[in-house]
């Protein structure tokens, strides 16, 4: 975990500045394209070598995409209508899933809270270390080098580049993520939602509120 202050814009890494005009998200369309059309072509040559079934490969993304955000915005749910659980989900983020049947293939996962004094963000500043199990594949931006780079060093200015302004007075936590350890953030509950039930309440939590990018959606009104 890195704790991390403010109005770090233009701090160097590795003999490069970051500052807030490089894009978060460094992959280019032309990029992805070129990367899928390699990828295809590996997969057919294996396909014809023997080395690979025709379906197996598309079985093995069915698999990785089975977790989704649902996961993760189910713990957040109780947590926010149970205080019990919600002490435990923060105590034992692998345990408390497994109340639900969720199976955390991570070593271990660690659950930060959102406060009105604090706001948490996760980061995997070597690759890209994130919670599949409970949010599936993670967004081209979490793993993007600008990203990795300049979440730890000026994590205000990544925020509000993802539109979310963080109050001066409100503390910003960095939590970087590894081999061992896989971080989620409970988000602040969004006020209005007192007489929502926990699946409208679901309906509330975002990918990026569990990454800490962004918050939890307002109530309909």
């Amino acid at each position: 975990m890195v704790e991390s202050d403010f109005g770090q814009s233009g701090a160097q890494s590795s003999g490069k500045v970051f500052t807030v005009q490089e894009a978060i998200v460094v992959e280019t369309e032309a990029g992805n394209a070129e990367a899928s059309r390699l990828t295809a072509a590996l997969q057919s040559l294996l396909v014809e070598k023997g080395l690979l079934f025709p379906n197996e490969v598309e079985q093995e993304i069915e698999k990785l995409d089975a977790p989704g955000v649902h996961l993760g915005a189910r713990l957040v749910a109780r947590a926010w209508v149970d205080e019990r659980f919600k002490e435990r989900l923060l105590a034992d983020g692998k345990s408390a899933a497994a109340e639900f049947g969720m199976k955390i293939g991570e070593a271990q996962l660690i659950v930060v809270e959102n406060t009105v004094r604090e706001h948490n963000l996760i980061v995997c500043t070597l690759c890209s270390c994130y919670p599949r199990s409970l949010l599936g594949q993670p967004p081209t931006w979490y793993i993007s080098k600008s990203y990795r780079a300049r979440a730890v060093r000026e994590p205000r200015d990544v925020l509000s580049e993802f539109g979310l302004d963080v109050p001066s007075d409100v503390r910003v936590r960095v939590h970087d993520s590894n081999a061992d350890m896989r971080y989620l953030v409970l988000p602040l509950r969004p006020l209005g939602s007192e007489d929502l039930d926990e699946e409208a309440l679901s309906r509330l939590v975002t990918r990026d509120s569990l990454i800490g990018a962004g918050l939890a959606l307002a109530p309909p009104t």
